[in-house]
């Protein structure tokens, strides 16, 4: 399966108004640039999260409560945790969302690097990211996009 096939895959389960747009314009940035994949990755993990939301109880929580205090959702692996514990009943998704685990890493916050390229529940800096780990992370949102309940 192409990298391309990959992109319609994702097309075909993307919610129609808040993410079908952006994927239609990165299969388009990255045809015509193949070497954009370092600006579309961002893009990709936050979809990943997204994606994987929609099958956990964090799905459509406000990120407000009535008293204005931040509501407190799962992120980076502890999301795919969450997904994991409460999605038991179909072991295929449990599956795929170990193998998703390859995106994500824990680590500290470094000083040197002032924060920069990191969040709290984890980081791929992006020296790290290749032609080839972009296509992984595109791959890898296609076969879990059947999953998906947006």
């Amino acid at each position: 399966m192409s990298v391309f096939d990959d992109f319609d895959l994702i097309l075909d389960y993307a919610h129609m108004w808040n993410w079908a747009p952006d994927w239609y314009l990165a299969q388009s940035i990255y045809k015509k640039f193949p070497e954009s994949y370092s600006i579309l990755t961002p893009f990709a993990y936050s979809y990943l999260e997204g994606m994987i939301r929609t099958t956990t109880s964090d799905y459509e929580l406000p990120l407000f409560d009535r008293d204005k205090q931040p509501v407190k959702v799962s992120v980076g692996m502890a999301l795919i945790a969450l997904a994991i514990k409460e999605n038991q009943n179909n072991p295929d998704y449990v599956a795929l969302l170990e193998q998703a685990k390859r995106h994500f890493k824990y680590t500290q916050i470094s000083i040197d690097e002032n924060g920069r390229n990191s969040v709290m529940h984890g980081r791929i800096h992006p020296r790290f990211w290749t032609k080839e780990s972009f296509e992984q992370l595109i791959h890898d949102i296609a076969v879990l996009s059947k999953y998906s309940r947006f």
